[in-house]
């Protein structure tokens, strides 16, 4: 009986897996990002939380890039852009107090 799949498919699904889960988890940031830019306040943000994150995801990257992995290293390159920029956000606004009103609609 005969594979589902050739070897040169299953390589593809399980990179195709790989790409999907990325921008999945890379895309998340999104929303956190563009509230801290709409409202110029970083005060719900960890920035302690963020640098550890994203010292783990450079880890990651270093170790697609070791393993020469394309999904590992795109996904992780995207989510420490976001990530860092996240995090120089949150250390430009700090604590400062919104300057959008309560009920302002976000994008």
């Amino acid at each position: 009986m005969a594979a589902p799949f050739d070897p040169a498919q299953k390589e593809e699904m399980i990179d195709l897996i790989g790409l999907l889960a990325g921008a999945l988890t890379t895309i998340a940031f999104v929303p956190q990002l563009l509230k801290l830019y709409a409202t110029k306040s970083g005060k719900d943000v960890s920035a302690r939380m963020f640098l550890i994150f994203s010292t783990g995801v450079m880890l990651w990257l270093v170790y697609g890039i070791l393993i020469r992995s394309a999904p590992i290293i795109i996904a992780n390159s995207l989510t420490l852009f976001m990530s860092l920029i996240i995090l120089s956000l949150k250390l430009r606004y700090g604590r400062a107090p919104p300057r959008v009103h309560p009920g302002t609609e976000l994008p």
